[in-house]
């Protein structure tokens, strides 16, 4: 029987644990146990298993700018992986501040504000398999290592030096090792102020910080303790397990 936590956890061992609960199950079958429509695809829905797991993990953040479980400190993350475990994406995790950075340092910084504490939950993402048939994973509590984070700082400070400098238009998403810059917004016409190469106000796309697939995956590989393919083929299932 598949239960459903519209309360907020008291603690993350409480959140870890209807997290657990949830593995084995697929969309379908938690879209219908509260009795909503599927969309069809995720292309114009980017966002919408998200949403269906923060109903039933009871996420109090919604889209305000705290985490997701701000009382106990974590973020909730899905992660599209494939037949191996491997992440089939990038991962967003907040938008970047393109104006008034004086003084804002990694330590202070809403980036790793969000980063310090996450829940993710991996989610069968191949293409193949139709949407309503995806299974939910077993669930990963974590928080960046001391060599994670200083990965993620230097990362970061490169890529804040060159919005400081006014360099936002040359940034792609090359720069960085494990964390990089990508346009983030509806559409061409949706703009926001940035800094330009003579210290001037332009208006640009809204930019957003993505964690790059060969960081998710070392969390991934850790979790599952993954050394090969075989070897994630013959463990995948028991993270599948209902519980």
């Amino acid at each position: 029987m598949i239960k459903k936590f519209p309360i907020s956890p008291e603690n993350e061992e409480k959140l870890l644990n209807n997290a657990k609960n949830l593995a084995g199950y697929t969309i379908k079958e938690l879209a219908n146990n509260i009795n909503i429509s599927m969309p069809n695809n995720l292309k114009c829905n980017k966002g919408w298993i998200g949403k269906l797991l923060e109903y039933y993990l009871g996420a109090s953040g919604g889209n305000t700018a705290k985490q997701d479980f701000a009382h106990i400190g974590i973020e909730l993350k899905t992660i599209p992986i494939n037949y191996y475990g491997k992440p089939l994406e990038t991962t967003f995790i907040c938008v970047v501040p393109l104006i008034n950075n004086i003084g804002i340092t990694w330590i202070s910084s809403y980036l790793r504000y969000k980063l310090s504490r996450i829940l993710w939950i991996p989610i069968e993402g191949e293409q193949r398999i139709p949407l309503a048939k995806r299974r939910i994973a077993s669930p990963i509590l974590w928080s960046p290592s001391k060599i994670q984070e200083q990965w993620l700082k230097q990362d970061w400070e490169e890529l804040m030096d060159m919005i400081v400098l006014g360099n936002i238009e040359d940034i792609t998403s090359r720069h960085g090792q494990f964390l990089q810059i990508r346009p983030k917004a509806a559409n061409s016409k949706s703009l926001t102020k940035g800094i330009g190469r003579k210290g001037q106000q332009i208006m640009t796309l809204p930019r957003g910080f993505y964690l790059k697939k060969n960081f998710t995956d070392i969390i991934i590989s850790h979790h599952f303790n993954l050394c090969s393919n075989n070897q994630y083929l013959k463990k995948i299932n028991s993270y599948f397990d209902i519980i």
